[in-house]
């Protein structure tokens, strides 16, 4: 069986639609941009249910609660394999008030030295056409199903 893998795809819609994407932490991401943006997600286990997972991992990855209205999207399958479901909310949070889970890692390789990295350095609200350059390619199908359901 596949990683599956869980996330929320929150958005506000005022003049445009925006979306809410974080961007990863730690060194191997730090000058990287289009293309390595994400949804809040990560990895559950069958035991766990999804929309259950998608929302604990949005509050370990923004440091948000959410509640409310979800919005199932269609999964997708990511280039290594894992299964991303996802669901859509409409909502709004403070990308200044992020706070993140961390993880630890040797850095520099082969330095014996462990340093602490936060999972997702920021997050930012994008409209539909910049979110669709700043987020992984494989997940840009969340963008065009959130835009048919809003519109």
């Amino acid at each position: 069986m596949p990683i599956q893998s869980a996330g929320i795809l929150m958005y506000r819609n005022t003049d445009l639609i925006e979306v809410l994407l974080v961007h990863p932490g730690g060194p191997f991401f730090a000058k990287k941009d289009l293309g390595n943006w994400s949804i809040p997600k990560g990895i559950y286990t069958s035991e766990e249910d999804a929309l259950d997972a998608a929302k604990r991992e949005f509050r370990e990855e923004t440091g948000t609660d959410i509640d409310g209205d979800f919005i199932p999207l269609s999964p997708i399958k990511l280039r290594s394999g894992k299964e991303v479901k996802a669901w859509a909310f409409e909502g709004d949070m403070d990308p200044l008030t992020l706070v993140s889970n961390t993880f630890e890692m040797e850095w520099p390789p082969r330095s014996g030295k462990l340093q602490t990295f936060p999972e997702v350095d920021r997050a930012e609200w994008f409209t539909l056409d910049i979110a669709r350059k700043k987020i992984n390619e494989r997940q840009s199908a969340f963008l065009d199903e959130l835009e048919k359901i809003v519109r």
